[in-house]
């Protein structure tokens, strides 16, 4: 999985718009890159901000509904996450927003609204699905990861990388070659011993 584009709006201490494009010249050309700040400059919201596009929830709030969202900038009306992404299958964009009646800071909290699009086809964006409850499993359909998957492997959070080191190696090995796309060599492993076997018999 490859992260082209963020772009999000009123979440924690990041009020207003903000874009990050990791296509520009200076994030390509580089390859890696550090994000930097004091607490509380938003390094961990521009995480959080990943995780909502892609699954509607972050490792720091699970719970963001009609009744609870902690994730919104105060003093603000709405907030969103968009996500442009590429994976072997394909490319692709989600959006996770969520208001407050008729969007002032005072008003009720409405239902999220969420969507994954496919934007393959240039001149063709093809919305693969856009109920709530359905998007975090369609993204896990396209990136081969689920949340808890995503979140030990792809967004450690802080202390998270000694317990994904830590855990068993049949728990690591599937997320490492799915992150990597490295699953046929283990097919081929298999099919190596599996033909050792037969010779030495």
């Amino acid at each position: 999985m490859k992260i082209l584009k963020l772009h999000f709006k009123n979440l924690n201490s990041l009020l207003g718009e903000w874009t990050i494009d990791f296509t520009v010249p200076e994030f390509v050309e580089q390859g890696i890159f550090a994000i930097t700040g004091p607490t509380g400059a938003g390094k961990s919201t521009l995480l959080d901000a990943i995780c909502l596009a892609l699954y509607g929830r972050t490792p720091r709030l699970d719970k963001i509904n009609a009744n609870q969202n902690e994730i919104m900038s105060r003093h603000s009306g709405e907030c969103f996450a968009s996500l442009e992404f590429q994976t072997n299958t394909g490319h692709y964009r989600t959006l996770w927003s969520q208001t407050r009646a008729r969007k002032k800071a005072e008003g009720n909290l409405q239902a999220a609204q969420h969507v994954i699009e496919d934007l393959s086809d240039t001149n063709n964006k093809i919305t693969l699905e856009d109920k709530l409850s359905k998007v975090p499993s369609k993204v896990s359909d396209v990136t081969g990861m689920d949340f808890e998957h995503f979140t030990r492997a792809m967004l450690l959070a802080q202390g998270g990388f000694a317990k994904f080191l830590h855990s068993p190696a049949d728990e690591r090995s599937p997320i490492l070659e799915k992150i990597t796309g490295t699953e046929v060599y283990s097919e081929i492993s298999k099919k190596v011993h599996e033909h050792k076997a037969l010779e030495e018999n």
